[in-house]
Order: C-alpha cells, then structure tokens, then sequence
C-alpha cells in the first residue's frame, strides 16, 4: 500500500499557486511526510513544507489519493496543474503549523533556543504533518565548528540530532509532564530542552526504533516501566493536574463519557445502560484501591523508542490524572498473562487491592473513553482533517458495546 500524492502549493503568504502533478510515495500513512517533501524534490526539484490534509480519497487512513497543502520554499518554478483556488478548511481551527509561515516561525525558535545552546542548526527534516502535531529533525553542529551553509542535502560533517515537536492546545500539557518526568525519573521520558508558545518542544534525541513490533515480553517491560512512573506520580497527581495534565478521575470521566454516548449514540440502549450506571461502576472500580495517578493515555509499543532492553516512553500529549487500569487495557490488548503480570505488580505495591476486578469493570468504560477522545479531536479540527479521526469514534463505541 502506498499514497498518491498531490501537492497544492502556496507561497510564504498562503496564496495559491497551483498544484503539482501527482506523484507515488511508498509510505502509505497520512501523517508521515518525509517521503512526501523528498518526492517533491526528486520529481520536480522543489523544496517544500507540508501545511495539512486537504482531501482524501479514502474515509479513514491510510494510503489511497491524498491532497496536502504544502508551502514553496526557496528558489524553484515548478510546472504545476490547475489554476490556484481558494484552499478548504477552516482557518479557525487550524493548527499554527499549518498555514504558510507557521513551520518557519517555529524552526526559527528552535534555532533560537539552540544557538542560546551553543549549537548551530545545518538541516531540517520534516518529519510529520497533521492535527495532532508537527515533527522536525533537526541535525546541528557545535557553534565553535566551522558551519556549513544550511542546506536540504547531506553534508560531511558529524552531527547531533535534536527534535522540534509542535502539539495543539488540547496536547499543550505534554511538556509539562516532560518537565515531571525529567525531574522525578530521568531517561523515562525525552528530556525536554525547551518549551515555548503555541506548543513547542525542543527535545534531546532518543536513539534506537519505535518498538511496535515489540513481542510479548518487551510489552511487558514496557509496563513494568510504566508501573514505576505511576507509583511515582501517586503523591504529586494534584501538582501535575495544577500544571495543566487533565483530570480524568471519576467525576470528570463519567461527565466526559455521558457526553460521548448522549452526541453519537443517544438511542443505543446498551450504551446508554453503560452511561446511566457509570457512577456505580466507577465507584466499584474506586473500592479496587488502586490509586489515581498519571496515566499515558495511549500505552502501546509504537509510543516506547529503544531497544529490547531499554526503552524511551514518548507522546505524552494523551496523558491525564486517573486509574492507573487504562494503561494496561491499551497495552494488552487482550492478552490476559500480561494483564496478570501488571496486576501483580500492584498486589505487591499496594497490598489488599485487587487490580483484576479493576480491569474487568474499566474494560467498556475504556473504550467509551477512546471514543470520547477522537470526538473531542474532530470538534477541535477543521473538517479537512477529519479523515484521521471519524472513523475512530464509531469504532470505540462498537468496542464498549461488546465488552458488555
């Protein structure tokens, strides 16, 4: 599966010059963009930024027909189709990164950031592109070494790589619990180098591979690593909530999860028996006496960058103050040994509970949580960008009402 990609070009300005003519790229997933910048460059020796998802061929991802709105940058006049439109979208609800200007006023910061760091940047890298964040590699030499011209070409010189990550403001908390984690467990989260406006992170480069292809132990690992995070924000859930990390403990979450079922399946009588009886269930859940604490939100091999010994947990935006059972529920998958496993930790961290119980009632509320968590994206998204998301929240629903 790959993508056919068609590049709607605009200038610094955000008028419109017309369009490329499709090209192939062999990575079929939506977001990533780093083969559709080299493309542009390989088929019509043109630099160029990409803005946002215009249209795709496709109702959810990924591969198929795809449309994005990139911006020109540098010297380069392409022959281009059709004749310049106003672009879709609603401004309102775009991200800072995806109107023209915005990707150079936020490499400009990190460029900023790293010279007050003794480091110069030689070459950017986009590296992804949508509603939910912008990523930069950023190679950079040492200010006191001869510095090259910037340039989009490989140069011969060592380099350091940094990460520019920009998030939308329902994600702005990320680089607070960044800065938590920094501070409470080094080397369990990127250190985070900087944060600025408009959600901007400078972050230390973590070596190794996003693990998703990670087998049952290092999954297992992978929630073992999580497990200490979590007694270790027990005692500080109320200053990471004060910090801006949302609180999802019981109150909150039921509010969130009725609103969910009441906007997308109000005439559902198993969703709505779920809701009606969600009070209860939570304070069932709440007698299992495991803490609330920090909880990543979206816990899967794809978000831990390392090896099989040693990993990085990254993407952090998810996160939010709850029970510590939705973690596991993600990670697992289903898979009942390394539920157990998880469950033993807690026995022996909190003698007297009984974490088992926890995840069989928090299994539907789980899910309906997902639900609401792509909901609030497409609220919060223009509607070009929807694609990514509007197949999620029927999907989640479908999930709650078999786990009944």
């Amino acid at each position: 599966m790959s993508r056919h990609v068609t590049l709607v070009l605009v200038d610094r300005s955000g008028a419109v010059l017309g369009a490329l003519p499709p090209f192939e790229v062999p990575m079929p997933w939506w977001q990533e963009v780093a083969d559709v910048v080299d493309g542009a460059r390989q088929h019509y020796g043109v630099d160029v930024t990409v803005l946002r998802l215009l249209r795709a061929s496709r109702s959810a991802p990924h591969g198929g027909d795809v449309v994005y709105a990139a911006e020109l940058r540098g010297p380069g006049t392409p022959s281009m189709v059709d004749a310049p439109a106003p672009l879709p979208g609603d401004g309102a609800l775009r991200a800072p990164w995806a109107d023209a200007g915005g990707p150079a006023a936020t490499l400009d910061w990190a460029a900023g950031r790293l010279a007050g760091r003794g480091r110069l940047v030689v070459r950017s890298v986009q590296q992804r592109a949508w509603n939910l964040s912008a990523v930069w590699r950023l190679e950079t030499v040492s200010a006191a070494s001869p510095a090259p011209v910037a340039t989009p070409e490989p140069v011969d010189i060592a380099r350091e790589p940094v990460w520019v990550k920009q998030v939308p403001a329902f994600f702005a908390h990320e680089a607070a619990v960044l800065r938590w984690l920094g501070d409470a467990l080094p080397g369990t989260g990127p250190a985070l180098l900087a944060d600025g406006p408009d959600g901007r992170m400078l972050l230390a480069h973590v070596p190794g591979d996003e693990r998703y292809a990670a087998g049952a132990a290092e999954r297992d690992a992978l929630a073992a690593d999580l497990h200490r995070v979590q007694l270790r924000a027990v005692p500080d859930v109320e200053r990471l909530i004060a910090s801006g990390v949302p609180d999802l403990r019981a109150p909150r979450l039921a509010a969130r999860v009725r609103a969910v079922v009441a906007a997308h399946a109000p005439d559902d009588p198993a969703l709505t028996a779920l809701a009606d009886g969600l009070d209860a269930r939570l304070a069932a859940a709440a007698e299992c006496a495991l803490p609330d604490t920090l909880v990543h939100g979206d816990l899967h091999p794809g978000n831990a960058i390392g090896g099989r010994d040693a990993r990085v947990i990254i993407d952090w935006g998810d996160s939010f103050v709850g029970h510590p059972a939705f973690d596991v529920l993600r990670l697992a998958d289903g898979d009942a040994s390394l539920i157990e496993s998880w469950a033993a930790r807690w026995r022996a961290s909190v003698p007297g509970c009984d974490p088992e119980h926890a995840v069989a009632l928090l299994g539907p509320v789980a899910a309906l949580r997902n639900a609401a968590v792509y909901a609030g994206f497409l609220d919060r998204i223009e509607e070009t960008e929807h694609p990514f998301h509007a197949a999620d929240v029927p999907f989640w629903l479908d999930a709650a009402r078999a786990l009944l």
